[in-house]
């Protein structure tokens, strides 16, 4: 298993719709990065979330998820509120190949703030728009940039292709288009 450079990154969104849109340098003037970096590729989060709110006081529960647990909200920049968190979905669609398993990371300019970006690995051949979750661990309320950077994508392919992949297995969150809160 190797780690994929951003020549592989470029050509693989280029030839095989791997990532779309996909922007081919690292755009980084008066924004939170976003791009086709050295060795991973930094996605943006869109205008769209879910911030999570206790005004229910309802129970968590990842099999019976009640969805009044979140207030929509669709704006340039989303304030999570202290010790809270936000689901959010990525501007790019990824369709990722059989060989190949990612890695998501938030970035550096939010875990500074105490910000942290919690995103499963992409498996083989899973594709759609990513569901981000984004936490605020800090005691006061936290700003999210939309359109702009908010975690990196590292791509690691083997030497041969999984015997099952996402797609083979059908798996719950395959082509999501939105924001997707859990299934079971």
């Amino acid at each position: 298993m190797s780690i994929k450079s951003d020549k592989w990154i470029k050509k693989m969104s280029k030839d095989e719709s791997m990532i779309k849109p996909f922007v081919e340098s690292n755009i980084r003037q008066d924004v939170v990065s976003y791009g086709l970096s050295s060795y991973g590729y930094d996605i943006r989060v869109s205008d769209e979330y879910k911030i999570f709110t206790n005004i229910n006081n309802s129970i968590i529960d990842p099999k019976n998820f009640d969805d009044k647990s979140f207030v929509n909200f669709k704006g340039d920049v989303c304030v999570v509120p202290a010790n809270s968190f936000a689901l959010a979905r990525s501007i790019e669609y990824f369709k990722i190949p059989r060989n190949v398993l990612t890695i998501c990371l938030g970035k550096s300019t939010y875990a500074r703030c105490g910000i942290i970006v919690n995103v499963t690995p992409f498996e083989p051949e899973w594709e759609g728009y990513v569901t981000l979750e984004i936490s605020n661990t800090t005691p006061l309320p936290a700003k999210i940039y939309s359109n702009e950077g908010l975690c990196q994508v590292i791509f690691f392919e083997s030497d041969e292709d999984c015997a099952v992949s996402y797609k083979d297995k059908s798996g719950k969150y395959q082509s999501q288009t939105g924001i997707t809160l859990p299934k079971l």
